[in-house]
């Protein structure tokens, strides 16, 4: 099956490279990712999907077939923004290929991936790959800022309802077997305001966060030197509220970006904010992040991602491991993303088997010159189209 399916798309080649350029150029941060979504929408009514539609919240959703078995492939559409003050050395917006890398804001986080997916969905319905199967094809919108919520209402107010989930996050074509959670801490430390020409008659609240700070920086050091896998610590930005310039802060708020591992759950980090305020006036909690959506849709989150992992000899990957060997002739590489995606709600909140491959290195997420090898999205639709006829 490997030579039919790479006979049958060499010739789209140049078409799947140029729809990824096209939604490069199309700007689609998160929260206004409408024409981008559009754009996606009107290239799978055009390459003849079964059913094409744009749901409440803005993803799009391509199905082919309609058989008892539900394979999902799904990539953002959503980017980081780009700093006004960045050193890019190309458009980041222009959707550029030099040297056989494919450049720009998205290029692999993850607009390559979304349109290796989408030109796969057409694919597998021309060559027959997903035979007896449903394969759906989601877009997904506002990754970036609220992880797996856009899936998880996919999978359950959208009503779709898959057996298998493949996200398509950078991997350098490596399976990824899992991801590391991600939660964001919000520490208060709380203090008593005064002017700054008699500090001794207030109590500072950023000295009281200095405190946990070194704790942190303590505790971090610990995860460093272990010799197992281990999550980390990471201070993202410090605030302090003061009545004006000649006062004592009387309160200073850090938040602080947890990453976790399996075994590590809620407990983890209720065990370590005990460690870190011990003995300091200080309140915590767990990140909630609200906003809407393009179509004006309300989306809310509470940062808490936990890591997951799916067994090493589950159907799944053995089914990614054949079609690999089919394709490529090697067995891919096995690792665990250290960052969260939108796995953590099909596999962390639904418990639907889940696995990770997708085109470029995901060291260049979010970084200037963006750029995603364009063989890499041609490998990567080679995967998806085959990987159902596996399953």
């Amino acid at each position: 099956m490997s030579v039919p399916v790479e006979k049958f798309l060499k010739p789209l080649e140049s078409d799947l490279i140029g729809f990824a350029q096209e939604l490069i150029r199309i700007r689609s941060v998160t929260g206004e990712e409408g024409a981008a979504a559009r754009f996606v929408r009107n290239k799978m009514i055009e390459l003849d999907y079964d059913q094409v539609y744009i749901d409440d919240l803005g993803n799009v959703i391509g199905i082919i077939g309609n058989g008892p078995l539900t394979i999902l492939f799904d990539s953002h559409i959503d980017t980081v923004q780009v700093d006004a003050n960045s050193a890019w050395t190309v458009d980041p917006f222009g959707g550029e290929v030099l040297d056989g890398l494919l450049y720009g804001r998205g290029a692999v986080d993850m607009k390559g991936a979304v349109a290796a997916t989408v030109y796969a969905g057409y694919a597998i319905k021309k060559l027959g790959t997903g035979r007896g199967k449903t394969v759906v094809v989601s877009v997904t919108v506002m990754e970036e800022d609220f992880d797996g919520e856009a899936l998880y209402h996919i999978c359950t107010k959208g009503g779709i309802h898959p057996d298998f989930a493949v996200i398509c996050e950078p991997s350098n074509l490596r399976l990824a077997l899992g991801h590391n959670g991600r939660t964001m801490l919000v520490v208060t430390t709380h203090g008593i305001s005064a002017h700054t020409s008699s500090p001794q008659n207030g109590d500072n609240a950023v000295y009281k966060m200095a405190e946990i700070i070194k704790s942190l920086q303590t505790m971090q050091a610990e995860f460093e030197k272990s010799e197992r896998r281990s999550g980390s610590f990471a201070l993202s930005r410090i605030e302090s509220v003061s009545d004006s310039l000649n006062a004592v802060p009387a309160e200073c708020r850090i938040y602080l970006d947890r990453r976790t591992v399996k075994g590590e759950d809620e407990q983890t980090l209720i065990n370590e904010m005990a460690i870190l305020t011990s003995g300091v006036s200080a309140s915590w909690h767990i990140y909630e992040n609200q906003a809407r959506s393009w179509t004006g849709e309300e989306i809310r989150t509470r940062s808490y991602y936990p890591a997951w992992e799916i067994d090493d000899k589950h159907q799944l990957v053995r089914a990614c491991e054949n079609t690999f060997r089919n394709l490529f002739g090697i067995a891919p590489e096995k690792i665990i993303w250290d960052f969260c995606t939108n796995g953590v709600s099909t596999a962390g909140k639904l418990g639907i088997p889940t696995i990770g491959i997708g085109p470029g290195d995901p060291i260049m997420a979010h970084m200037v010159d963006e750029c995603c090898a364009t063989g890499q999205i041609f490998d990567a639709c080679m995967f998806y189209t085959l990987l159902p006829a596996g399953l």
